[in-house]
């Protein structure tokens, strides 16, 4: 792994708890000499990693739409900032350009990519490991979600297995690290 993409909140969240663990993550993305993939906002969760990576002299590149630079504040002091002309295309090139995924907390956007390269893995358009920092046990929720999703036959075993969870970033960046993905059966069940 030698890229990861980050899907953030644009806001920073009532729990401190969100920011502190958004900045270890960084910490130790520049640490282990990993680049940070990103949607290039300075605001949010977005801006506590991203500043963080650069605080340890880590890349960084930021991917966003010419649409979004008023509203999500461009963050200027990137290695990189990649224009595009729609969300559609900010997340192929950020997928495109990343090895490995993570999610912080977040919201709408947020678990809109997420859920997508959970898709894309468990159809098998993809490999690259996902995981969900659980920070105050944020991701509780969508974890309990696919559970259920299973239990009530809309989903398999496997597609739990896709999504690497921790609250710690090192673990999960551990985690990461050691996967290897799982052998999916068809996600097509015939009756």
């Amino acid at each position: 792994m030698k890229s990861l993409c980050i899907f953030a909140g644009s806001n920073l969240g009532k729990n401190p708890e969100y920011h502190e663990k958004a900045q270890m993550l960084g910490t130790l993305i520049a640490s282990n000499g990993y680049r940070l993939i990103y949607g290039g906002s300075k605001v949010g969760l977005m801006g506590s990693v991203a500043n963080a990576v650069l605080n340890e002299g880590g890349q960084v590149v930021g991917v966003m739409p010419k649409g979004l630079f008023t509203g999500e504040t461009v963050h200027t002091g990137l290695s990189q900032l990649i224009e595009v002309d729609s969300m559609h295309e900010r997340k192929a090139k950020m997928s495109e350009m990343a090895d490995g995924y993570i999610a912080l907390p977040g919201g709408l956007g947020t678990l809109e990519e997420l859920l997508e390269v959970l898709c894309w893995a468990q159809i098998g358009i993809h490999k690259k490991p996902i995981g969900l920092l659980n920070s105050n046990d944020y991701y509780d929720p969508l974890v309990q979600l696919v559970k259920y999703s299973i239990d009530e036959g809309f989903s398999s075993d496997g597609h739990l297995s896709i999504m690497q969870v921790s609250k710690s970033p090192q673990e999960l960046l551990d985690k990461l690290k050691a996967y290897r993905p799982p052998l999916m059966e068809t996600k097509w069940k015939t009756q």
